[in-house]
């Protein structure tokens, strides 16, 4: 039973009564525990349900972030208490029954981002017609470090949790449990990749919709040796006992110090080359396998990803103009199937381009596709491309990077990253793009159906999503052919010389 109360909107869930806000006119319930705080005795485990309270919880302000890197710009600072374990719910109607639900996972490389990202924001799915989930999940070491002790993949365990929650309560802000979308961008889409593989998370959810899939997934034996190099940073075996002692501050540091000295490390291979050293690991148990090769048969997916992913980190990074023949030539040996039939194959690149494109191919455009050609086989998928040029940063220099689908899949224009990518003033035509992706993704939630043909191994057809947005068979023919044998493993240690 759920009600609007004089002081704002109220639901009652498994633990308790929630008091929430009305914002145009949907009820909005923030910083909600889905899991006890991580901390004390709970510090590097598995999450655990949340304890009930007496009364009515104010659930009016988003929970604090979780610690998370300071690389990037993040403070990095967490709420001392941990109560980082946190959702949000937007919800159109309070009293109905049976409405779709859509839960965010939000990306960030596995090592920053959160929930209150005011660009994630959903308002204006809602309106839409769907119940919009958000939530925070443990991040970098605190998420991910692969420590003795300590159980595997705690940032999905988290997510799992969110799921768990979901199920048991969104119906009291009158969503079907039975009708549960999981959608995600980037670390998010992994995130998403991950799920349909785990053992734990079916039947959790029976639509997933995963925009830029990384392909970076970690051995267990790479992710033990960067936590015991992590763990080297302050003096101590990698051994969860130990470092749950430290302040969540002292373990972030940790891993940042890792990841700023990681580049050219010779035991770490592409993931050094790429610089990180957080993502999902294959363990064998929580992940037992990457997720083109343990697909979930009972899910409907939508996945896609943008034309020109990897210009948005080439632009942060100041790095147009400044590809040298050597940083092509080292980007081509670490990532490419093969080098010189991908020179071949791309006969009036220059250096920077192909730089971009083997990036932008590696870290999403392939796994993307990968994920759509291998669900395509034991069930169903649909494939899209955004390639609507992004007009921020003063015309054409962004392209359709990563990043441009997230504002158009919330509506949220003016908000966040948003500016950076579509101007301070967006074109009408970005308002239009955003309407026909909330269209297509709540047509999915509500019904397993985005409104455009599967995709199939014979006609492959995508949805382009441009200012004329149409289907027609997947545009990046010649990627899709240099990848189709690379396999997508764990990424895993060389050899020692």
């Amino acid at each position: 039973m759920s009600a609007i109360g004089s002081a704002g909107p109220e639901a009652r869930v498994t633990t308790g009564r929630l008091r929430g806000r009305t914002e145009d006119g949907v009820a909005v319930f923030r910083g909600v525990p889905y899991a006890r705080p991580p901390v004390g005795g709970l510090r590097l485990a598995a999450p655990v349900p949340p304890e009930p309270w007496d009364g009515v919880r104010e659930a009016a302000t988003f929970g604090p972030p979780p610690p998370q890197s300071r690389l990037l710009g993040a403070s990095g600072g967490a709420a001392t208490d941990g109560d980082w374990l946190t959702l949000n719910v937007w919800s159109p109607d309070l009293g109905a029954a049976g409405l779709p639900v859509l839960v965010w996972i939000h990306g960030g490389g596995y090592m920053y981002g959160w929930s209150g990202d005011p660009v994630f924001d959903g308002r204006v799915l809602a309106r839409d017609g769907v119940v919009v989930v958000t939530f925070n999940y443990r991040l970098s070491a605190e998420g991910f470090g692969h420590f003795a002790g300590a159980p595997a993949n705690r940032g999905l365990l988290d997510q799992v949790a969110a799921l768990r929650w979901v199920r048991e309560n969104i119906a009291a802000f009158g969503g079907d449990p039975d009708r549960v979308t999981v959608f995600g961008e980037s670390a998010g889409a992994g995130s998403i990749a991950a799920l349909l593989a785990m053992p734990r998370a079916a039947g959790l959810f029976r639509g997933a919709i995963a925009q830029s899939v990384p392909g970076l997934f970690l051995s267990a034996e790479l992710a033990a040796d960067i936590a015991a190099a992590l763990a080297g940073e302050l003096g101590l075996p990698p051994f969860a006992a130990e470092l749950a002692r430290l302040s969540p501050e002292r373990l972030l540091d940790a891993g940042d110090a890792v990841a700023d000295k990681m580049g050219g490390h010779p035991r770490w291979g592409t993931a050094a080359y790429v610089r990180t050293p957080f993502a999902p690991v294959v363990d064998g148990e929580v992940l037992p396998a990457v997720p083109w090769e343990a697909p979930a048969r009972d899910v409907a997916l939508v996945v896609g990803h943008t034309r020109d992913e990897y210009r948005l980190f080439m632009a942060l990074q100041g790095d147009f103009g400044r590809i040298t023949a050597e940083r092509a030539a080292t980007a081509l040996r670490e990532l490419a199937p093969d080098p010189g039939a991908y020179r071949a194959a791309h006969p009036g690149a220059g250096e920077e381009r192909l730089y971009e494109l083997v990036h932008s191919d590696w870290m999403f455009r392939m796994p993307s596709l990968r994920l759509a050609e291998t669900h395509a086989r034991h069930g169903r998928a649909h494939l899209y491309e955004l390639t609507w040029p992004a007009p921020g940063m003063g015309g054409d220099a962004l392209g359709a990077c990563h990043g441009l689908g997230v504002p158009l899949t919330f509506g949220n224009l003016t908000a966040g990253m948003a500016t950076l990518l579509l101007g301070q003033e967006p074109p009408p035509v970005a308002a239009e793009l955003s309407a026909r992706v909330r269209a297509a993704w709540t047509a999915f939630a509500a019904s397993g159906d985005p409104g455009w043909p599967a995709y199939e191994p014979g006609d492959r057809h995508t949805w382009v999503i441009d200012t004329e947005p149409g289907t027609k068979a997947y545009p990046e023919e010649v990627s899709r052919q240099l990848w189709a044998g690379h396999a997508f493993a764990p990424l895993t240690p060389r050899a020692r010389p």
